[in-house]
């Protein structure tokens, strides 16, 4: 993800915060985090996790594609995406999102494919939380999952579904990338 990506969303943040008059502390105090880090993620000097961001999002009382495009979500019967043509964000290096629905107003789910790349067999996990529940359900490669602490490894066709405020964090297993589709609730 470019700077200046990071930078445009920090940015979009700050002022809608700032437009409905919450405090750095406050807003730092609603994530979980400390107001030094909290400011570095404004500033845009910290990466956001997509959950993180859906949270911020939820805070704000705003659609998570806000956010990420600075335009305000349109459709409010149906929406259509088509094929690799959701809205994509690289978040983080293990993480690759496409938006599934990100014109659609008022969700109440935020649906994403995601691709990890192979780092091969010792793949290492990074934990995360978020407020919330998640599903994820494999459509390639081989994903291993920590979550509460118990490791599971998922094949095509598998599903997991879990309490995301419990620390988990996913990596893709093998000589290929894993991609799976992730519904956060």
């Amino acid at each position: 993800m470019s700077q200046e990506f990071n930078q445009e969303i920090a940015t979009r943040i700050r002022e809608l915060r700032e437009l409905q008059e919450i405090n750095t502390d406050e807003m730092s105090k609603r994530l979980g985090v400390s107001e030094d880090e909290y400011k570095r993620m404004e500033s845009g000097s910290e990466d956001l996790s997509a959950s993180l961001l859906n949270e911020i999002a939820q805070i704000l009382k705003v659609d998570l594609s806000l956010l990420l495009t600075g335009k305000e979500s349109r459709m409010n019967s149906f929406a259509v995406t088509r094929a690799g043509k959701g809205f994509r964000v690289e978040r983080r290096k293990q993480y690759q999102y496409e938006s599934l629905v990100s014109n659609f107003k008022g969700k109440r789910i935020e649906p994403f494919v995601v691709t990890c790349p192979s780092n091969g067999e010792a793949a290492e996990v990074s934990l995360n939380s978020h407020p919330g529940q998640e599903m994820d359900y494999i459509l390639e490669g081989t994903l291993k999952v920590i979550v509460c602490g118990n490791e599971i490894i998922l094949n095509p066709g598998d599903t997991i579904f879990y309490d995301s405020s419990n620390p988990h964090g996913m990596a893709a297993v093998g000589d290929t990338p894993a991609k799976f589709i992730a519904i956060i609730m």
